[in-house]
């Protein structure tokens, strides 16, 4: 294990081994505390430092300052878009969570960079629908090539799910390459491929922004004034 100290100097230790090249955005703690106190909205409890940096130092990463804020000083997932925030190292599954696993045929390899700037939904291997008429044994093995390649964990090298919006569609934050610190949507499910999680204003989403523009659409739901 790491303990508290060594886990806030490996913080502000941006080494590109890990993918991450420039400063991540900063979480206005004060100001979500505050919010998710009046809004009552329910989070698990915050997560040690060390326990972080554990994650880290096992996946070869650092995560984005403002993600990493939110485990140790909001809290390890909760309430928030869509079903919710995954807690650490979990994900959903049907009903329950569950522990993911580096290449377990879903996620990828986090230390390796992310390898999209722009969206991405290659479908061009899928087979037509008439084929299925016509030689049903010809379109599965048509259709079991495309799916592997489909929904390679190769393609989320660089990123780990943190948010299930519903039909197997995924939130994922991006923690090695350049689009690190940046959330994409997975909406593969409906064959629409991966693409940049845009916030209300068209800039591309972070944690951070991405939580708070939520808690905003909360407060104008419950007729309060908005999150500073």
């Amino acid at each position: 294990m790491v303990d508290d100290k060594s886990a806030i100097s490996l913080i502000d230790q941006a080494r590109p081994e890990y993918g991450i090249l420039k400063p991540m955005e900063h979480l206005d703690v004060p100001a979500v505390l505050e919010a998710i106190a009046r809004l009552r909205i329910q989070l698990n409890d915050p997560i040690s430092e060390s326990e972080v940096a554990t994650f880290e130092q096992k996946h070869g990463i650092l995560l984005p300052s403002d993600y990493r804020e939110f485990l140790t000083r909001i809290g390890n997932g909760g309430e928030g878009p869509f079903y919710g925030v995954f807690p650490l190292g979990a994900m959903d599954d049907n009903f329950t969570m569950r522990e993911w696993h580096e290449n377990d045929g879903f996620v990828g390899t986090l230390s390796r960079p992310f390898a999209f700037e722009d969206e991405w939904n290659d479908i061009s291997g899928m087979p037509d629908n008439h084929l299925l008429d016509q030689d049903a044994e010809a379109y599965d093995r048509q259709i079991e090539a495309f799916s592997s390649t489909y929904w390679s964990s190769e393609l989320v090298n660089g990123a780990m799910p943190i948010c299930h919006e519903g039909c197997a569609l995924r939130i994922w934050l991006i923690v090695s390459g350049e689009q690190a610190g940046k959330l994409w949507e997975d909406r593969r499910s409906e064959y629409k491929g991966l693409k940049p999680v845009l916030l209300n204003d068209g800039s591309r989403a972070t944690f951070s922004a991405w939580y708070k523009e939520w808690l905003d659409s909360s407060f104008a739901s419950s007729g309060q004034a908005n999150c500073r």
